[in-house]
């Protein structure tokens, strides 16, 4: 209750700024809105059918992007983990394509898939992806070589020490990689709706913007912005959940 106190305390006060700037005069209205001005647009939009259509193409988006990146990762992590010498191998290359920008990926996304829900998902898997992967890589590498020896001196098939040994001990990196790559992908898919103009939230952004409408600017970055809160906190739902067997969340939760 505490934190829930300082936090609405917090946001009182923002919005208190927010209203306080404009009015005074510091900044122009044209540019910068006062807050109750923002929060009836918000309300105003909330109450249309565009906003929530752009936002099922902008979770559309995000999920199947997110969903692939996800499954793609994991199951290229576990390979490349438990193979002997295919992470020395890969590593280069690895390191080479994962600090290479998704942004930078706009010009091909556009070539091959134009303002499309393709482009999104180009942006989104790429971005996704790396954040999933590097997790894994080293869930796969935390495995206790003791314990995986004792595993293959018992006879264990591969897929069972995958089973049994590595997918446990990896399970938690695995999560974080997904808590990371969640957020990620939410502000991959706004950004290729922004700038390529696939359909969603960010096209709306662009057009109202155009259009000279900053209230409604604001009004739809806030939607994004609760968006983005809202899936943050659902996948720390998931993790709690998924790893409820963990110490480390066992003492969490304690």
């Amino acid at each position: 209750m505490r934190r829930l106190r300082h936090g609405l305390l917090g946001l009182a006060g923002l919005l208190a700024l927010l209203e306080a700037v404009p009015r005074l005069g510091l900044v122009d209205e044209r540019y910068l809105p006062p807050a109750s001005r923002i929060l009836t647009t918000l309300a105003a939009e909330l109450s249309t059918a565009g906003l929530w259509i752009a936002l099922g193409e902008t979770m559309l988006g995000w999920a199947v992007g997110l969903a692939l990146a996800f499954c793609l990762a994991v199951v290229t992590g576990v390979i490349i983990g438990i193979v002997p010498g295919l992470r020395a191998a890969t590593n280069s290359t690895v390191e080479f394509l994962r600090p290479i920008p998704s942004v930078a990926l706009v010009p091909l996304a556009t070539l091959l898939f134009g303002p499309s829900l393709g482009s999104t998902l180009m942006l989104v898997v790429y971005a996704s992806f790396w954040q999933v992967l590097i997790q894994v890589l080293y869930g796969v590498a935390a495995v206790d070589s003791v314990a995986h020896d004792t595993a293959r001196s018992y006879g264990l098939s591969a897929w069972s020490r995958v089973r049994y040994l590595v997918w446990p001990t990896a399970l938690p990196y695995i999560m974080t990689g997904l808590r990371l790559a969640a957020a990620v992908a939410f502000i991959l898919a706004v950004t290729a709706e922004l700038v390529i103009g696939s359909p969603g939230l960010g096209a709306e952004i662009q057009v109202a913007q155009s259009s000279g409408a900053a209230t409604t600017v604001y009004a739809l970055i806030v939607v994004a912005g609760l968006v983005g809160i809202g899936v943050n906190v659902a996948v720390r739902m998931l993790e709690r959940r998924v790893l409820a067997w963990h110490p480390a969340v066992r003492a969490e939760a304690a």
